[in-house]
């Protein structure tokens, strides 16, 4: 007979007005959503959370005693409430205690709760696994870090759909990185409208993960995704000097040496009239920085040909551009008018044929750099990740692959290579977007 695993159980106390009352019920909808039991004594939890009252003096010294007692009796104990807002008053008293919040902070309790006390999954009980439900195969899956967006390109309506930036609690971000790494997943796609600014409406404010502070901004987030042995690819990333940084982690194997940087043009003017964020950044000399750093990095990025104003001195300027930065992957899209964005009130609007003729020209003119980047890769050996296998062989993809919009690698011998899984490959052809491969078997 198989055993149950111990439901984690949490003792409650809660102090202070109807205002606290309110957050100790929240943070009790949060435990029971999870699974989590609550104890009515100390002796039967796993560990105490203490929702205390700072308001006067007798309350202060109620909610210290309190303190004391559960970690007499439990051992364990978070500290959350008014009094956890009055600068160093718990630690100075209870050095021990586990960690220490302010009021209305559920968020918080739950991630010191999840650091602690992680829920149990129960495979005959639960209805949704502890990776969530995913639509992506089992080995490759996309991570949200944020929604929303602060900036107001004029082609764009993202803010009007989804609105400003809200950044995720990096406890919480961590901890489904966790779960999908433990679920088998090899690797993490890391998406939002703006992934540079990930913590930037929260000022970059401290979080906690494993009993650990951790600040809510991209390059503490990389670090930490870094350590869980998997590939970490990062999408949707503006060109601010911040993204520097992060070159080192790359360099270093942390996260894969990939950045997707929509730089969408060249032109300072048709950078302007798109009112694009980082336009005044040097993003030539930032890219030669970036691949000083990191010679292996692949850069993709995507462009807008036919905006309004765009004139042909414009559109040669983005030519230029992509001959001297060499990207990797790119992408074009013609203008089009969205309902909506401030864009289509812009002069200048160009014919559609005008728009289209530019994309093709902008692509083949691509290729070319493209095709020579990758042949710089024949001769090397790679670690690749499997996506398929067929008649053919396996479908896999590169460091510099994301899937479904870059190459892959057709490693022709690979017939019986384990579909999900990692594989030292020898890179012996390519073409214009994909790469050919033979396995290695020492």
């Amino acid at each position: 007979m198989t055993l149950r695993k111990h439901t984690p159980t949490v003792g409650f106390v809660s102090l202070g007005c109807p205002k606290n009352t309110v957050d100790s019920e929240m943070i009790l909808t949060r435990l029971r959503a999870e699974g989590y039991l609550i104890s009515n004594d100390y002796a039967g939890a796993d560990l105490v959370v203490v929702n205390t009252c700072g308001f006067i003096d007798d309350a202060v010294a109620e909610s210290l005693d309190c303190i004391g007692e559960a970690l007499n009796e439990n051992g364990k104990v978070i500290v959350t409430g008014c009094l956890g807002a009055k600068g160093n008053v718990v630690r100075d008293t209870h050095p021990s205690v586990l960690a220490v919040t302010g009021p209305q902070a559920t968020q918080e309790v739950m991630e010191h709760i999840h650091a602690q006390l992680p829920p149990v999954h129960e495979p005959f009980i639960d209805l949704v696994p502890p990776q969530g439900i995913r639509i992506t195969p089992q080995h490759y899956a996309y991570l949200k870090i944020s929604e929303g967006c602060n900036h107001h390109c004029s082609f764009c309506i993202i803010p009007d759909l989804r609105g400003r930036l809200v950044s995720r609690p990096i406890g919480d971000v961590l901890q489904e990185a966790e779960a999908l790494a433990s679920a088998g997943v090899k690797e993490l796609l890391i998406v939002s409208q703006d992934t540079s600014a990930y913590g930037v409406d929260v000022k970059y404010r401290t979080g906690f993960h494993g009993g650990r502070p951790v600040k809510t901004r991209l390059f503490e987030l990389c670090q930490a995704l870094g350590e869980l042995g998997i590939w970490v690819r990062l999408h949707y990333v503006y060109p601010y000097p911040s993204v520097d940084q992060l070159l080192p982690l790359m360099a270093e194997g942390k996260i894969l040496p990939y950045l997707d940087v929509p730089f969408q043009h060249a032109s300072p003017k048709i950078l302007k009239l798109m009112q694009r964020p980082a336009s005044s950044e040097n993003n030539l000399a930032r890219i030669k920085a970036w691949r000083a750093v990191c010679p292996d990095i692949t850069i993709r990025s995507t462009f807008i040909t036919g905006f309004p104003g765009e004139t042909e001195a414009d559109f040669e300027e983005l030519l230029s551009f992509l001959e001297e930065a060499q990207l990797d992957r790119v992408g074009a899209f013609a203008y089009s008018p969205v309902e909506g964005a401030a864009a289509n009130e812009l002069p200048g609007a160009l014919p559609l044929e005008v728009r289209e003729e530019r994309r093709r020209l902008l692509l083949e003119f691509q290729e070319d750099i493209s095709t020579q980047r990758l042949e710089a890769r024949i001769g090397r050996r790679m670690r690749v990740l499997v996506d398929e296998v067929d008649e053919d062989g396996a479908l896999a993809r590169s460091p510099g692959d994301a899937p479904e919009i870059d190459g892959l690698v057709y490693v022709t011998d690979g017939h019986d290579l384990p579909v999900g899984e990692f594989v030292e490959v020898e890179i012996t052809d390519c073409d214009v977007h994909d790469l050919y491969a033979r396995r290695l078997t020492d």
